[in-house]
């Protein structure tokens, strides 16, 4: 049986692929996005997930439309780089504004309908979330956040028949690389490690998974009959999610140094 789902920041990136698996597979699908368009028989609906009467306003509407919604994937987000000493409180308070209260704000315009339709809500989180990346602290803060988030969220609607469960996809190929706000303020003092930092998570970025493998994964989330309440996207993050689990904490945040510190 078709489907009704919403997806913010469905305009673009693996919201967009994760749109059109969902349309090819006979739902019907709308995203939400400040600047977007119809596309693909993926219907548009104008909304900012910091305006929460819009967010509110475009429940209503597809619920008009469709009569219910049956499942809201929340993908909406931005990253910013740099050291926590020269990162702005302003900057991160924004990052955490878009990345973390966006999904609190549709949360709450959509969850009404999804307890009349005993539906799903599946928020897009970051491996980052658990293996928390250098100079990128402010982005992993705020997916940890909706990791904790999605697990206190689904104890609470559980008896409404309400399902919820966090997606932590890696390194995809997709615009949000090019849109990071980069800051190399303090590089110098650091001997170059912010902006080594970066740019091989960037490299990684851009040599990692397609968007539409990515969509594709979160699509069959969506669709699913029961879920738990993590999952990983792709082979290597399922294997970094049991060694997270499974090795002491001081090896891992060795390797992340290694990694990502810049050395």
């Amino acid at each position: 049986m078709a489907k009704t789902v919403v997806i913010t920041g469905g305009s673009s990136g693996i919201g967009r692929a994760a749109a059109r698996a969902l349309m090819n597979s006979g739902n019907r699908v709308y995203e939400l996005s400040r600047t977007g368009a119809d596309s693909d028989s993926v219907t548009h609906i104008t909304a900012d997930v910091t305006d929460e009467a819009s967010l509110r306003s475009a429940a209503d509407e597809i619920v008009r439309r469709e009569g219910r919604i049956d499942a809201l994937i929340c993908c909406a987000g931005f990253g910013i780089s740099g050291a926590v000493e020269f990162t702005e409180t302003e900057a991160a308070q924004r990052l955490m504004d878009v990345n973390f209260f966006g999904v609190v704000r549709t949360v709450i315009a959509f969850m009404p309908h999804l307890r009349e339709s005993r539906g799903r809500v599946v928020l897009i989180s970051s491996i980052a979330g658990i293996l928390p990346i250098p100079f990128q602290t402010y982005y992993s803060a705020s997916k940890a956040a909706i990791n904790a988030y999605a697990a206190a969220l689904q104890n609470e609607v559980r008896p409404f028949g309400v399902s919820v469960c966090a997606v932590m996809p890696g390194d995809i190929r997709t615009g949000f690389t090019a849109a990071r706000e980069k800051s190399q303020k303090g590089d110098e003092l650091y001997n170059g490690r912010i902006s080594r930092s970066v740019a091989r998570m960037e490299k990684d970025e851009t040599e990692g998974m397609s968007p539409d493998a990515a969509g594709a994964y979160i699509a069959r989330i969506a669709l699913k009959k029961r879920v738990k309440p993590y999952y990983s996207v792709g082979f290597v993050y399922k294997l970094f999610s049991v060694i997270y689990r499974v090795l002491p904490w001081r090896f891992i945040s060795f390797i992340l140094y290694k990694m990502y510190g810049g050395e």
